[in-house]
C-alpha cells in the first residue's frame, strides 16, 4: 500500500508538470490568464489546444492553445505592458522634474511680487505723490520680467527701458520742475522722447539691466532645462516600438502561454538581449542625460552674485529708487535741457505737485534678513539636485533595471529562451547601444530611433547652453555671458564701474555693463555739460572714443563667444 501511494504521488507530480510545462490537455489555464489580464475577448481562446501552423512569431512543433487572433492580442498586450512598465519606473524622476519645476516658477512668481511691492514701498515712503502714478510702470516691469523667464522674447533690457520712458515724465513732474496741476499728455510725451538723450537716472539702469540679464537668462535656461528633462522622459515612456522588437517582445512574455506555460518568466541573459534590443536608442540618451546633469550642477554652482535672479530682484527696489534719486539730485541741469528741447513746460489744472524734497535715506530697510536654507532658491537648488544626481544613470542602466527588477525568472533552475523551458540561457548576451546590437540574437536592431534622435539633438543643445558653449537664438536666450571681459565684469575697452558702457540708452553697438559689487555710491553729483568728460549719465553713456572702438569691440567679442565668465 505505501509503495502504490508513492507511485500514485508521483503521477500526481507528473501530470500537474506536464499541465503546467509544455503538453496541455485543456487550455484552461491559458484562458484564465487571458481573462484575467483583459488581453482580448475569453472567447478567443480555444477549449483545447491544437495545431500552431497559423501562428507567426509563437509557432511550435507541440499542440497549441492560441490562434492568430490570440497572437495578435498578445502582441498589443506586450508592447502596452512595456510601455506601463517604462513609465512607471521612470514615475519618481519624472515627479522629481515637474515638482520642482513648478516650484521654481511660483518662487519666481513670488520674487517678483515682492521685488514690485518693495519699490513701491520705497518711492512712497520717499516721494509719495509720484508713487502712485508710478504704480502701474512698476507693475509692468516686473510683470514682463516673469513673462521673460516664462518663454516671452521680451527681454528684461527692453523691459527696463519701457520702465524708464514711463517714470521720467513722472520724475519731473513731480522732483524735477514742479509746478500746479499735471503736465500736459504732449508735453509728457516730448519728455519722454528726452530720455535715451539726456540719460537722466544715472548709472544705476545700466546695473540693474546687467543684473537683470545675466541672472534672467540663467533662470529661464534653468526652467527650460527642465521643461527638456520631462520632455526627454515623456518621450521615452511613449517610445515607439520596431516590429522586430514587437515580436521579440511577444516571444518572451506570451509565446509560453501557448504551450500552457503561463507562470514560466524568461531567462535573464534572453531578458536582457530582448530588452537591450528594444531600448537600443534610448541607452544613447545615457551619456547626454548624465552630462545634462553635470551642467545643471555646473550652472548652479555659478549661480551666485549676478546671476542670482533672487539677489538680484532683492537688490533691485533699491537701484530702482537710486535711479529716481540721481535724477533728482540732478533736477537744475536736467530741467534746463528739457525746457532747451520741449519749450516751456505745459500743466493742466488742478492741485499743486509736490514741493522740492530733500534727498532721503528710505526707512525701510536696504538689506532684507537672510532666509532660511530651505527657503531660497539656491537652498531649493541644491536639494532638487541632490535627488537628480541619484536618477543621472537612468538611461545607461534601464533594460538591465526593468529585467532585473520586473521581468527576469529569480527561478535557477528553470525559466523561459524563446523556445522552451530550460536550466540556463546559453545565447550570447550583448551590451547596451545600438552598436552592440549587431550580435542580438534576439532582436535585429536597424539603425536610430529618429524619434530619439531629435531628443539626443536637444540634449546636446541645452547642454551647450547650461555649459555656455553656445550663444543662444537672439530673442530667446540671447543675454547669456559668453565671456567678452575680465573678472570685474568690464569689456576690452576702457570700461570702469562708473562708465556703466552701455545704462538705459538707444542700445549703440555692444554693450556690458558693471558688476554687482561695482555700482555707484549713493552720493550725488551734477550732471555735466554734453561737451563733458565726465561718464556720470544715466548708464554712464558712450563716450565719442568709445563710440569709435564700438565695431572693433563688437568684432572681439563674437570672437569670443566661446568663453564663459560668470
Amino acid at each position: 500500500m505505501a509503495l502504490l501511494g508513492k507511485i500514485n504521488c508521483v503521477l500526481v507530480l507528473a501530470c500537474c508538470a506536464a499541465f503546467t510545462f509544455g503538453d496541455p490537455t485543456t487550455c484552461d489555464e491559458v484562458r484564465k490568464v487571458f481573462q484575467l489580464k483583459q488581453i482580448g475577448p475569453v472567447k478567443l481562446v480555444p477549449s483545447s489546444p491544437g495545431t500552431a501552423s497559423g501562428l507567426q512569431v509563437c509557432g511550435s512543433r507541440n499542440q497549441s492553445c492560441c490562434t492568430r487572433k490570440m497572437e495578435e492580442r498578445y502582441q498589443l498586450s506586450a508592447r502596452q505592458d512595456l510601455l506601463t512598465l517604462l513609465h512607471t519606473t521612470s514615475s519618481s524622476l519624472r515627479l522629481l522634474l515637474s515638482r520642482h519645476l513648478n516650484a521654481f516658477q511660483e518662487s519666481f512668481e513670488v520674487l517678483m511680487k515682492q521685488a514690485e511691492n518693495r519699490t513701491n514701498a520705497l518711492l512712497r515712503e520717499s516721494y509719495a505723490n509720484m508713487a502712485a502714478g508710478s504704480a502701474d510702470a512698476v507693475r509692468d516691469f516686473f510683470t514682463d520680467v516673469g513673462l521673460f523667464l516664462l518663454g516671452s522674447e521680451l527681454s528684461p533690457d527692453t523691459s527696463l527701458q519701457r520702465l524708464l520712458d514711463r517714470l521720467f515724465p513722472l520724475v519731473y513732474g513731480h522732483l524735477i520742475d514742479p509746478g500746479p496741476g499735471d503736465i500736459d499728455a504732449g508735453y509728457a510725451e516730448c519728455v519722454r522722447s528726452t530720455r535715451r538723450e539726456l540719460r537722466p537716472f544715472g548709472a544705476s539702469p545700466g546695473i540693474l539691466a546687467n543684473q537683470m540679464a545675466r541672472s534672467g537668462a540663467t533662470a529661464k535656461l534653468i526652467l527650460q532645462a527642465l521643461h527638456l528633462g520631462i520632455e526627454v522622459i515623456n518621450t521615452t515612456d511613449h517610445l515607439q516600438l520596431s516590429r522586430e522588437c514587437r515580436h521579440a517582445l511577444l516571444k518572451m512574455h506570451y509565446c509560453p502561454h501557448c504551450q500552457g506555460l503561463t507562470q514560466s518568466q524568461p531567462c535573464m541573459g534572453y531578458c536582457l538581449n530582448v530588452m537591450r534590443g528594444c531600448l537600443a536608442s534610448v541607452a544613447e540618451i545615457d551619456p547626454l542625460w548624465r552630462d545634462f546633469v553635470r551642467s545643471l550642477e555646473g550652472l548652479s554652482a555659478r549661480m551666485q552674485g549676478p546671476q542670482d535672479l533672487e539677489q538680484v530682484l532683492l537688490g533691485a527696489p533699491m537701484l530702482l529708487h537710486k535711479a529716481v534719486t540721481y535724477a533728482q539730485g540732478n533736477a537744475p541741469y536736467l530741467a534746463a535741457q528739457v525746457h532747451r528741447l520741449c519749450g516751456p513746460q505745459i500743466r493742466t489744472s488742478g492741485q499743486s505737485a509736490s514741493s522740492w524734497k530733500p534727498i532721503s535715506t528710505p526707512s525701510i530697510p536696504v538689506q532684507i534678513p537672510v532666509k532660511e536654507r530651505g527657503d531660497t532658491l539656491a537652498g531649493r537648488r541644491r536639494d532638487f539636485l541632490s535627488s537628480l544626481r541619484q536618477g543621472r544613470a537612468y538611461y545607461g542602466g534601464l533594460a538591465d533595471q526593468l529585467c532585473v527588477r520586473e521581468l527576469a525568472s529569480a527561478d535557477s533552475l528553470s525559466c523561459w529562451n524563446g523556445a522552451d523551458v530550460v536550466r540556463s540561457y546559453t545565447m550570447r548576451v550583448v551590451g547596451n547601444g545600438i552598436k552592440a546590437q549587431s550580435a542580438n540574437p534576439e532582436v535585429k536592431v536597424k539603425g536610430a530611433d529618429p524619434v530619439i534622435s531629435q531628443i539626443i539633438d536637444k540634449l546636446k543643445h541645452v547642454n551647450q547652453l547650461l555649459q555656455g558653449k553656445s550663444i543662444p537664438r537672439l530673442g530667446s536666450l540671447d543675454h547669456i555671458e559668453t565671456g567678452s571681459g575680465d573678472r570685474e565684469g568690464r569689456a576690452s575697452g576702457d570700461c570702469d564701474d562708473e562708465d556703466g558702457c552701455s545704462g538705459s540708452g538707444g542700445g549703440e553697438g555692444w554693450r556690458t555693463f558693471p558688476r554687482i559689487t561695482k555700482y555707484v555710491d549713493s552720493t550725488l553729483r551734477r550732471v555735466p555739460q554734453p561737451d563733458s568728460e565726465d561718464p556720470g549719465l544715466e548708464g554712464g553713456g558712450t563716450r565719442p572714443h568709445a563710440r569709435r572702438r564700438a565695431p572693433v569691440l563688437a568684432l572681439t567679442l563674437t570672437g569670443l563667444h566661446i568663453l564663459l565668465v560668470f
